[in-house]
């Protein structure tokens, strides 16, 4: 069962589908009996319960001619399932090659497993490198598209923060 109800502080309208002793308003929060709750409808069809809460508010509003040439809330359901464009179908219409798309989505968006943020680059090379110099760990980074300005920043960062130690030129990792 399904009622529209009105809340006699706010005047907001909602549906409560079963009856509980009380209701609250989902505006102001009053609580009430649902006895003492103002009906406009009571009914078995929960689409015709939205169908007259939605007629209520767009009389409210002055707007109760262009909404009676609306469908009901079922109806329109209806519509959009029957509607609904898969993502294949999308694709195609939009000019995109399915199979290519799918084997985009499989791929690693970073690229080979030798890639990696910037970071991870420069601490790869300190693992990778026996003891490197920061020339040796440029070159290593510069390979992979690592420029050598931030290979020394991150460097300094690194032997900073007590994560690698330079000793004579030469890093490693701690």
């Amino acid at each position: 069962m399904y009622a529209v109800v009105g809340c006699s502080e706010c005047s907001n309208l909602w549906i409560i589908e079963g009856r509980s002793e009380t209701t609250q308003c989902p505006r102001c929060g009053s609580r009430k009996a649902y006895e003492k709750r103002k009906k406009f409808v009571e009914t078995d069809d929960a689409d015709h319960a939205r169908d007259v809460r939605a007629s209520m508010l767009a009389n409210r509003q002055g707007e109760g001619d262009a909404f009676a040439r609306l469908d009901s809330f079922g109806d329109l359901e209806g519509d959009v399932a029957n509607g609904v464009v898969d993502d294949e179908e999308y694709l195609e219409e939009s000019g995109l090659d399915v199979d290519e798309v799918e084997a985009a989505g499989d791929r690693d968006p970073r690229g080979s497993a030798r890639s990696g943020s910037k970071k991870e680059i420069v601490e790869r090379a300190l693992e990778e490198l026996e003891r490197p110099s920061e020339d040796e760990v440029v070159e290593y980074a510069g390979e992979h598209g690592v420029s050598a300005e931030y290979v020394g920043d991150a460097l300094e960062k690194l032997a900073r923060r007590g994560e690698v130690s330079e000793s004579r030129g030469r890093y490693r990792r701690l």
